[in-house]
């Protein structure tokens, strides 16, 4: 049986210097997986492309996986950067306004990078990162969830975290399988549109 590739880095950069060589092997490794996928991407490569050696690759990154597993930890972060930023405002907004507020949030944070998203999310059970989209997920219920409960006059629905469950799960697949298909779309608010009124017509009265 095959060893478990090792998917920790080798440590964290401390010095200015160190974190733009790791921001160079990042941004690499991005570019190669996105252009070649992942089994035509190589730490050979990706240190070629990066301009380092792969010894200093190697001095961070144990493997090609522990790379794409940075990788994911980095597109969640900006993705929930994206997310947060705008969740303070959803709040007070009337269901139908908060309804497509949240799901503009969800589309911009799909937008970010759709073509790395793809590759990232095909990877993932490789890396051991579920449990990083897990939580990502858990967040976004834990506010979509704590909405209904204030503004459960409005709503036709009473079993409230199932129908979190139903709204969060939904807009996520959804927003991914066209971040999949068709990325392009993911700007266009008519997609938004199409998506809140599903999700305000299961919700509302």
């Amino acid at each position: 049986m095959a060893a478990k590739p090792k998917t920790a880095p080798r440590k964290r950069p401390r010095q200015e210097r160190s974190r733009a060589t790791i921001d160079a092997i990042l941004t690499a490794t991005a570019r190669i997986l996105k252009h070649d996928g992942f089994d035509r991407a190589s730490t050979n490569r990706i240190a070629a492309a990066a301009g380092v050696s792969v010894g200093s690759l190697y001095q961070y990154f144990p493997s090609k996986e522990a790379l794409v597993a940075a990788l994911v930890e980095q597109h969640m972060e900006e993705m929930m950067g994206e997310i947060v930023a705008g969740l303070g405002r959803v709040a007070t907004l009337p269901l139908k306004d908060a309804v497509r507020s949240m799901i503009a949030l969800m589309l911009r944070a799909h937008a970010v990078d759709p073509a790395l998203h793809r590759v990232l999310i095909e990877q993932v059970p490789r890396v051991g990162r579920m449990g990083r989209l897990q939580e990502v997920e858990r967040q976004v219920f834990k506010v979509v969830r704590g909405y209904l409960t204030a503004h459960r006059d409005e709503l036709r629905v009473k079993d409230l975290d199932l129908a979190a469950f139903v709204v969060v799960q939904t807009v996520e697949a959804l927003t991914h399988g066209f971040t999949l298909y068709h990325p392009q779309k993911l700007s266009e608010p008519a997609l938004r549109d199409e998506i809140a009124e599903l999700i305000v017509r299961y919700l509302g009265h």
